[in-house]
């Protein structure tokens, strides 16, 4: 069992920056794929970028602007997002999965954080 604890959302102003965190429990946190959803008002969640061991994936949406990163030692993952636009307002939601693959479907989800960009 894998309990995931997003922080760091807010309301920014469009082109500023906010960085997500989301602390994971277990010991193997290191084997997991982890990733972020979003869910904007009205809308699906979608994809949104994804790490394993060895790789990054992003949403064509974000590439160029988000950066996903992970620290392994503090349990944590990482979601840099600059350069923030009006269409980035959603809820962003913390996942993990043993594997991660095309049409990810993760098993295990944090509650969501909300980040609001102001035009």
């Amino acid at each position: 069992q894998v309990q995931l604890v997003e922080s760091g959302g807010g309301l920014v102003q469009a082109g500023d920056s906010l960085r997500l965190s989301c602390a994971a429990s277990g010991r193997t946190f290191s084997y997991y794929a982890m990733g972020w959803f979003r869910q904007a008002p009205g809308k699906e969640r979608v994809f949104v970028a994804a790490i394993t061991r060895s790789n990054t994936y992003y949403a064509d949406s974000v590439k160029g602007r988000f950066t996903i990163s992970r620290d392994n030692a503090k349990n944590t993952m990482y979601l840099q997002m600059n350069s923030l636009k009006p269409e980035d307002t959603a809820i962003y939601y913390c996942v993990a999965d043993e594997l991660y693959m095309s049409n990810w479907g993760p098993a295990y989800w944090g509650q969501g954080t909300q980040v609001t960009v102001s035009s």
